[in-house]
């Protein structure tokens, strides 16, 4: 499939599983912690500057978001989880939207995991990996913030990610820095193998 990533629409912020989009288009699923810079991987997957709203404050996306690209499939942008300030009595909204997302196996064809090259994933990412791996749909994590990883520590940062996920072998781990564009070939190309 060829993808025109030139031709990127918002389409619609669902608050509830009646405003999920059901018309058989593929749907690429995106999840990371608020602060991991999911806009930012999003806008540079499409080579947009400000497509997805990058927030001042992380947490800014409060629905399950939907973008349309090409006519042919939906960049699905899951709410932030884990960093937020924001009532407990939200987070729990979230979290049920999101399942309701997940309970829903029409929905998914992708689901793209985005962790901090950095870091060894938090609870809250090794949660999210479970809704992928439950899921039975293929997924990929994305490793972003490579730009800011000594290349002598990336290997093993890597390795990290991959041991403290459990990730099955199927699921690649892909380098990726939304500042530079590092990674967004592979991404675009498995995206587009799905």
């Amino acid at each position: 499939m060829e993808l025109n990533t030139q031709k990127a629409e918002f389409i619609r912020s669902a608050a509830a599983a009646k405003d999920f989009p059901r018309d058989g288009r593929p749907q690429v699923a995106f999840a990371g912690r608020s602060n991991v810079g999911k806009s930012s991987v999003i806008n540079r997957l499409l080579n947009r500057k400000n497509f997805a709203r990058v927030g001042s404050a992380p947490g800014k996306t409060t629905h399950i978001n939907y973008f349309l690209i090409d006519q042919k499939l939906y960049l699905v942008d899951l709410p932030g989880y884990g960093y937020a300030k924001v009532s407990q009595a939200e987070k729990n909204r979230w979290a049920r939207l999101i399942q309701s997302w997940f309970d829903d196996p029409e929905l998914m064809s992708l689901g793209v995991l985005i962790v901090d090259a950095r870091h060894k994933p938090t609870a809250n990412d090794m949660g999210m990996a479970d809704y992928f791996k439950a899921s039975g749909k293929p997924w990929v994590v994305v490793a972003n913030k490579l730009d800011k990883v000594k290349k002598s520590e990336l290997e093993g940062n890597l390795a990290l990610i991959q041991e403290t996920l459990e990730l099955p072998e199927a699921v690649k781990v892909i380098p990726f820095s939304a500042e530079k564009g590092t990674g967004r070939e592979e991404l675009l190309r498995t995206i587009l193998a799905h």
